[in-house]
């Protein structure tokens, strides 16, 4: 599963999987997401795995989105439907595996980064970190309704919708309040503590910890639309002027000028 940007690990009990192109903040390439879709595969039927920590190189970033370069290719209606379809699959596999997730964040997890955290069990971080999915300010897309499901899981209603429609980014503090992440401590200490957390739960009764993840997803899953339900405002994002504008301003750093068409 191991590639230079994604290197996966095993220590005792505790497999590591470490996003691993800092020079871009770690941003995704489909390598990397499939990267999570295998190690997930392996831990799944790895017996002397008893959990999964997901972690970024470099101390700037957990994950910074996704390549946006690769939007680039987006020529059709069907291409952000089918992107979305893809990450749903890659995070939906993080979401359903059956070992216990912690994500040990340093940096910023913003975007696609940000929805991998939301879909590990537990989440730990730094005083620096940073959270958000700027994307109303930056391309012009939209979540899909599983990535919606879960931040509203995580932060409800009203403070999603903050998030999104401002596009800010929440800052370690802020996160840690409104149950963004579970617990924050110095960088120096980042790897030990999340290491003493993990440790705490392969300790106790794995049936249990399986049987409690497991019954959590399916309630919350039994809560959320058909992705199907969302197409139409998913193609309407990724059809439109304004995303062709915020892929061309992204890349090209500068401010985008949005006309709603």
């Amino acid at each position: 599963v191991s590639t230079p940007h994604a290197i996966y690990e095993q220590d005792g009990p505790l497999a590591f999987l470490t996003f691993n192109r800092p020079e871009a903040r770690n941003a995704m390439t489909w390598d990397m997401y499939q990267a999570v879709v295998e190690c997930c595969d392996i831990i799944e039927t790895d017996t002397t795995v008893k959990l999964l920590i997901l972690r970024g190189a470099g101390g700037n970033a957990f994950v910074a989105g996704t390549d946006i370069s690769q939007f680039r290719t987006f020529t059709s209606p069907e291409a952000g439907l089918e992107y979305e379809q893809r990450l749903d699959e890659v995070i939906d596999r993080l979401e359903s595996v059956s070992k216990p997730t912690i994500a040990q964040i340093d940096g910023v997890a913003t975007g696609g980064g940000c929805a991998l955290a939301a879909a590990c069990d537990l989440r730990v971080c730094t005083p620096t970190s940073r959270f958000g999915v700027p994307i109303a300010r930056t391309l012009g897309n939209c979540l899909s309704t599983a990535n919606h499901s879960r931040f509203l899981n995580l932060i409800g209603p009203a403070r999603l919708k903050d998030l999104m429609f401002t596009g800010r980014i929440l800052d370690a503090e802020e996160a840690l309040a409104i149950g963004m992440v579970n617990r924050i401590v110095d960088a120096s200490q980042l790897d030990q503590v999340t290491r003493e957390l993990a440790s705490s739960i392969t300790a106790n009764a794995p049936l249990t910890i399986k049987a409690t993840k497991e019954m959590i997803r399916r309630i919350q899953a039994n809560h959320r639309l058909p992705s199907d339900d969302t197409h139409d405002l998913i193609t309407m994002c990724y059809t439109s002027n304004d995303f062709k504008e915020g892929v061309d301003s992204f890349l090209t750093k500068r401010k985008p000028h949005w006309t709603g068409s």
